[in-house]
This record gives structure tokens, sequence and C-alpha cells, in this order.
């Protein structure tokens, strides 16, 4: 009986410490460089993995510096399999997509490059904040 209990607490602890990822589904565009300036962070220079976030993710700036893993689970038009097999990217946000923006998130060109093929132009992602 002592056992069962010490399994169960065990068990108990390691689901409690175990964080659960939800993926956001949305579509991705991207934008050629330069990345700078922008909306968050002005004329600094964040690198070539940065994103800008339509107003789903927007919060009022609420955004900016907020990072995201995304991967392409598949085409949006007409191109079949513009995904990188397995490919992921980690950007960080430091701009506003602005209304009338065809994706939830706009990868850097650099970005988008990285987990798919960009003459898809537009494509479905699932992606999460790290």
């Amino acid at each position: 009986m002592g056992i069962e209990i010490r399994v169960f607490v065990v068990v108990s602890m390691v689901l409690c410490l175990t964080s659960v990822v939800r993926a956001i589904q949305g579509k991705a565009v991207f934008f050629a460089p330069p990345y700078v300036p922008s909306a968050c962070f002005g004329n600094q220079n964040n690198g070539k993995m940065v994103a800008g976030v339509s107003d789903a993710l927007w919060k009022n700036r609420g955004a900016c510096g907020k990072r995201y893993r995304v991967k392409c689970v598949g085409g949006a038009n007409e191109a079949p399999h513009p995904c990188k097999n397995g490919k992921s990217v980690v950007v960080k946000v430091v701009d506003y997509c602005k209304a009338g923006c065809q994706g939830i998130i706009n990868l850097s060109q650099d970005a988008f490059s990285a987990i798919a093929d960009p003459d898809a132009g537009i494509i479905q992602v699932e992606f999460h904040e790290v």
C-alpha cells in the first residue's frame, strides 16, 4: 500500500509540473527586408527572425517582444506542399500588421523561408508562445 501511494504522489507531482502548450492556428504571410523601423522598437535592429502580428494578437502593443515558435502545417493557396518538413522557427514580435493583413502573423522573409517556400505567399501555421 505504501508504494502505491508514493507512485501516486510522484505521478501527481509530475502532472502538476507539466505545462500545457496550446497551439494557435492561422495564416502567415511575409514581408521583405529591411525589418526596421518597427512599431515596437523603432530603429532598433532585432535581427532577421522577426514578425508582425494582426489585431488578434497585437493587444495595444502587448505583443511587443513576445517570442513564438511557428511551424508551417499546410498551404493556404493553390501551392501544393509549401512546408519544409518538420521545420519550425522562433520569431520575436517587433511590428504590427495593419488592417487588411492577410495573416494572423506576418513573418520576416527570412523566417518564412526557413519553414516554407516563399512562392506560396501565404501558408497555414501553428504557433505558440515560448
